[in-house]
């Protein structure tokens, strides 16, 4: 396979519904994570990492390529959707400042959706999402978004998530069903939704052009939704385990991979809140996980 691995932010607890600092700064993030072996990183919140000639400048000086990074858009509201597009404009600038890349190994925008609260409250499927006569319009205003990141010279991939309104497996199908761009597969998210994601990347895999490994542990989800708490909650508690330790069955992944001649960015996440575990801790976590890939041969 023609892969390389980044990591991202998020496993630190940096993410853009963090409402607390950052609990280490950009040049110890990308330092600890070139460390680690890691050849890529997300941007996480756009401009935590720098823009322009300081992004690049802090990548390169470590050895990272940009892998690319988080867009979120509230596709489900037109003049929202509008309202948004300068946020859109503005991280796309900061991918284009990226350091040079190998062919196939630019930033790749996540197009994301902005969320669902009832989904975002009730986070794993068992909350309806749009309805039917929803579905032209979000579709549509997606198909724009990835127009725009084409128009730029950039390949986006859409992020299906807990909490928003493409969760579900049949929500991803509908998705594709109705536009043309790429899906970026997320292990976790797509696990704690009800989905197989080994099956899931041998259906999808025309359409796969991004990568997200993470673990995931449905008891976790389900004691989180018996107390009533949220998606956030559920990234402190551990519902995206280390690898390894959840359900994910991570070489059977690293297998279909294979099988598929996937070639691209393999970004490994491991989602949770600023606090739950001292930066020693993740910093150790991201290594192993490092090491659990490195030890399937990726």
């Amino acid at each position: 396979m023609r892969v390389k691995v980044a990591n991202a932010p998020v496993s630190f607890g940096v993410f853009e519904l963090a409402t607390e600092p950052p609990p280490l700064s950009a040049d110890e993030m990308v330092r600890a994570l070139s460390e680690a072996g890691y050849e890529g990183i997300d941007s996480g919140p756009i401009g935590y990492l720098g823009t322009g000639s300081g992004l690049a400048d802090r990548l390169a000086g470590n050895g990272l390529l940009l892998a690319g990074g988080w867009v979120d858009l509230p596709y489900s509201e037109a003049a929202a959707y509008e309202s948004g597009l300068p946020a859109l404009e503005a991280a796309l600038d900061v991918f284009a400042a990226a350091p040079p890349a190998p062919e196939g190994f630019g930033p790749r925008p996540t197009l994301a959706c902005s969320g669902s609260p009832e989904r975002f409250a009730r986070p794993g499927g068992s909350v309806p999402g749009l309805a039917a006569s929803e579905w032209a319009g979000y579709a549509a205003r997606v198909q724009d978004a990835t127009d725009r990141c084409r128009e730029r010279g950039l390949e986006p991939a859409f992020h299906h998530h807990l909490g928003t309104y493409v969760e579900t497996p049949d929500d991803v199908e509908r998705l594709l069903e109705l536009t043309d761009v790429q899906l970026c597969l997320d292990t976790g998210h797509l696990l704690l939704a009800g989905g197989e994601p080994v099956s899931a990347l041998r259906d999808w895999s025309d359409r796969v052009g991004h990568v997200h490994i993470k673990d995931g542990d449905t008891k976790i989800l389900a004691q989180a939704l018996a107390d009533g708490v949220d998606l956030r909650e559920l990234m402190g508690r551990g519902g995206f385990a280390p690898l390894g330790e959840g359900e994910l069955d991570l070489p059977a992944v690293v297998r279909v991979l294979g099988e598929i001649d996937y070639a691209g960015w393999v970004v490994i996440e491991q989602d949770t809140l600023p606090g739950r575990r001292t930066v020693a801790q993740n910093i150790a976590d991201q290594a192993a996980n490092r090491r659990r890939l490195e030890d399937l041969g990726l």
